[in-house]
């Protein structure tokens, strides 16, 4: 349990350190500095074999990076309008989504609706959200849910972290040509450069270890109740580091998602996948 509590502080911790970066350089380029920092770092880790692939193995790993890409850019996009907690928040209905497709009897679908509540709660709130941080936080929840559908085709065709490791560099691939607008100077300074190398490392290197670890010994049920908490987690970490103080009915908004979560992971008892956000 507490390798699963780690991983989920990390991400967090990763996310507050991430939108601290957002005063000096554009989202684009932070996104880009945090994948290029777990790709090379997850590229020497594994040292994947890529002689002798087959088509299908290079379309599923190709469709895991384009995912993966999609999902730290949009959320990143969404951080940078919104307080970190409520684009958790409005992302995680992506994985609840596709936990509830999977849903075998009806009242389950209860569990739906409240995480719908929780999300129509966040409206109520005192200052007015940015539609577009909504619609890309909404964006990186849908590809998430995508990522993880990717991540278990992939995990069939490549051993270890090694999908994880080539579809990390498909993803930075991907996303340099958004450096075209991003200020160089700005991106190549010492600061920037350390803290978005410890921001890749605490997003997703950290927490990735983390949770393979836990898997080998923790239930996929629990693990699954354990990462609900990602919502409640993430505003702590956006009140704590940069001062996103929100209203109780945001936060009773994030603990409807936060239950609605746990209910859907004990109703389907899935197996939850590690994620990277």
């Amino acid at each position: 349990m507490g390798l699963v509590l780690l991983s989920i502080a990390s991400v967090q911790l990763g996310a507050g350190f991430a939108k601290q970066l957002f005063t000096d350089v554009e989202p684009d380029g932070v996104v880009w500095l945090r994948l290029v920092t777990s790709a090379a770092v997850l590229l020497a880790w594994a040292r994947p074999v890529l002689r002798g692939r087959s088509r299908a193995d290079w379309l599923v790993v190709l469709r895991y990076g384009a995912c993966l890409a999609v999902m730290n850019w949009a959320i990143y996009q969404s951080f940078s309008r919104i307080p970190i907690g409520v684009a958790v928040t409005i992302e995680f209905i992506g994985p609840l989504a596709l936990a509830a497709a999977g849903f075998r009897r009806a009242r389950h679908l209860g569990w739906v609706g409240l995480a719908a509540l929780g999300v129509l709660l966040l409206g109520f709130e005192r200052t007015h959200l940015d539609p577009l941080g909504v619609a890309y936080a909404v964006l990186a929840g849908a590809a998430w849910a995508g990522y993880i559908l990717s991540s278990a085709a992939t995990g069939r065709r490549w051993a270890g972290i090694d999908g994880l490791a080539v579809a990390s560099g498909v993803a930075v691939l991907l996303l340099s040509p958004l450096l075209l607008t991003v200020e160089v100077g700005d991106l190549l300074d010492a600061r920037v450069l350390a803290i978005g190398a410890a921001v890749g490392l605490l997003s997703s290197v950290v927490p990735y270890s983390a949770e393979i670890a836990a898997l080998r010994t923790l239930p996929a049920a629990t693990f699954g109740v354990l990462m609900s908490l990602e919502p409640a987690a993430a505003a702590l970490a956006g009140l704590l580091l940069v001062g996103e103080d929100l209203a109780p009915v945001q936060w009773a908004a994030i603990g409807c998602v936060v239950l609605a979560t746990v209910g859907a992971t004990r109703a389907t008892r899935a197996r939850v996948l590690p994620d990277v956000i």
